[in-house]
């Protein structure tokens, strides 16, 4: 009720997190008695990415769910060295390392696959919620349990203030990635997911099942747009705000009071071709 000049529930009634839209106080009573642990795992390719990684550890040691136990699971190639960094108290900080398969051509799927393997094996018994977030981001400000849910989407910054016939969904009714014109709901952008470590494993096989039907069939889409067709098939039960993953491109409009993590797409393009 205090954000009129905003999105704050979906049509299926989850909600859309903006600055003045949750109580903290009364979400940390909460969450402080369920003693629960925070995985956020970030894809760090070797070379120019090290400088990048620090920055990402350093900012989310002071603003990623500050008072929680928190697990850092680095997802790297096997040429990777940690960077030098002190945690705060709580704070655990993981490698998991990957191999570059032969058909994953796309950085960003490899991480996915990688990290849909290790959610299997380990992580599904460590944590009780999951982010997976790309390594151009800076956390600027509390990043906390008011983004806690079981389906974790984030809005697109660009294209939330958008008219929505122009989503760039997959428009190729052969694609797997296919939503009609007319349909969807926001356009979420990939560099953000969060739930539970089932729902996102669950995420990562659709997407990757969906990927494998395409290139069988000579097709290729975005990573990004195999997410936007999961969500518009599994209505996520909680959307975070641009002001979640704000596009340093561009200055905030009166909309965004709290940038809360700040993203630099060409710095994370720069990774991809390099790496």
């Amino acid at each position: 009720r205090n954000r009129l000049d905003v999105v704050t529930m979906t049509d299926w009634l989850a909600p859309v997190i903006w600055d003045g839209t949750f109580d903290r106080q009364a979400l940390e009573n909460y969450y402080s008695r369920q003693n629960i642990t925070v995985g956020l795992a970030v894809f760090a390719p070797s070379g120019p990415a090290h400088q990048y990684l620090k920055i990402f550890l350093k900012s989310a040691n002071l603003y990623f769910m500050s008072g929680y136990r928190v697990i850092f699971y680095i997802i790297a190639d096997i040429f990777f060295k940690v960077p030098e960094i002190q945690l705060g108290p709580l704070r655990t900080l993981r490698v998991l390392p990957i191999s570059k398969d032969g058909w994953w051509y796309n950085v960003r799927l490899m991480q996915m696959k990688g990290l849909g393997e290790y959610i299997v094996s380990h992580i599904e018994g460590e944590v009780d919620f999951l982010f997976s977030m790309t390594v151009n981001q800076v956390f600027q400000s509390e990043f906390g349990v008011e983004t806690l849910g079981t389906s974790v989407a984030q809005l697109h910054t660009w294209w939330y203030f958008r008219n929505t016939n122009n989503l760039p969904y997959e428009r190729r009714p052969n694609s797997a990635a296919y939503i009609p014109l007319g349909q969807g709901d926001f356009y979420y952008d990939g560099s953000v997911i969060g739930g539970t470590p089932n729902m996102i494993l669950s995420l990562i096989e659709d997407c990757l099942n969906r990927i494998i039907l395409d290139i069988e069939k000579g097709l290729n889409s975005t990573y990004e747009r195999y997410l936007n067709k999961y969500f518009f098939i599994n209505k996520p039960t909680k959307v975070l705000s641009p002001e979640y993953n704000w596009d340093a491109a561009f200055y905030p409009p009166a909309e965004i009071r709290s940038v809360r993590v700040v993203h630099h797409p060409k710095v994370y393009e720069l990774l991809v071709n390099q790496s």
